[in-house]
């Protein structure tokens, strides 16, 4: 591939450059399905600049792609955001965040893996973990705070309800993307039916004496034989 030609940026354009620097890392690692396809050489290439002028923004390919990913879950956050607008209920929008996270998730399955392929070492967190938790991670928070704040969770459980939304929303994502012939139904109707499963028993096991399963399993029963 040969490098095209750019014209020279006007001064203080260097922000500028930088956002096409991410976007053109973006879209190879999007072309190429892998992060090993995205050389600096290749991102300059795209770009029409001279690899050099990639390392005034970014100090080697690690650092522009923790930039691709700050950059992806920065878009998580603002389709949540979206999913989230209008919708007045705090139980409706946690599920509404749930699914624009795995929509978006299943829309763009290779930043999907790339973002969250990246460990984190225990207690050293990096920008792109301090991006999500700034982002996606906190809109889920608020909402479950609200939900807290409305006598469905318990306060001291805000956290743990958070992380175990979040790991559904993200196991739902990732078998999903890896078994597509599942039978998710029209709409992603199974992936909605297991938020809300997940929600709803979540919420049952902090009500009465919903801390001990096996009375939840006896007032269900109950519930069932009266029905029937």
């Amino acid at each position: 591939m040969t490098t095209r030609r750019r014209a020279r940026s006007p001064r203080g354009s260097g922000e500028i450059l930088a956002e096409e620097i991410i976007e053109a890392a973006g879209e190879l690692l999007v072309e190429n399905g892998e992060d090993t396809a995205m050389s600096i050489r290749a991102v300059a290439n795209r770009v029409g600049v001279t690899p050099p002028s990639i390392y005034l923004h970014f100090a080697d390919k690690e650092a522009l792609l923790d930039a691709v990913c700050a950059r992806y879950f920065e878009r998580l956050d603002d389709e949540m955001a979206a999913a989230s607008e209008g919708v007045d209920d705090a139980f409706e929008r946690a599920l509404s965040q749930g699914m624009a996270y795995v929509r978006f998730a299943v829309a763009t399955p290779v930043l999907y893996r790339v973002a969250f392929g990246k460990p984190t070492p225990e207690g050293h967190p990096s920008k792109v973990d301090e991006v999500l938790a700034a982002s996606a991670y906190s809109r889920f928070v608020a909402t479950v705070t609200e939900l807290a704040d409305l006598g469905v969770f318990d306060p001291a459980e805000i956290a743990d309800i958070v992380l175990e939304f979040w790991a559904a929303a993200h196991g739902i994502a990732s078998l999903m993307l890896a078994k597509p012939g599942l039978a998710w139904g029209d709409d992603f109707a199974r992936a909605e039916s297991m938020l809300t499963a997940m929600f709803l028993g979540r919420a049952a096991l902090g009500t009465g004496d919903g801390s001990d399963p096996t009375a939840v399993r006896g007032r269900l029963r109950a519930l069932r034989e009266g029905v029937n």
